[in-house]
């Protein structure tokens, strides 16, 4: 694992489908990985290719409950 400044560290996106009104939101950065903005310092450091697979298996509906 590496050391990663998440505010200094290129540029985070905010998901589509954040409502913005309870701060539920999911932030990818492809180069460094994914984080929850009421969490910005705890920062998911994982290859963009494996975060692909991640998305596609949401959207198969594979990591549903």
């Amino acid at each position: 694992m590496r050391d990663v400044n998440p505010d200094t560290t290129g540029k985070w996106r905010k998901s589509s489908r954040s409502s913005g009104q309870n701060g539920d939101c999911v932030e990818v950065n492809p180069e460094v990985g994914v984080r929850d903005s009421k969490n910005p310092d705890a920062v998911l450091i994982i290859g963009w290719d494996r975060f692909q697979h991640v998305v596609t298996a949401i959207q198969a509906g594979q990591l549903d409950r």
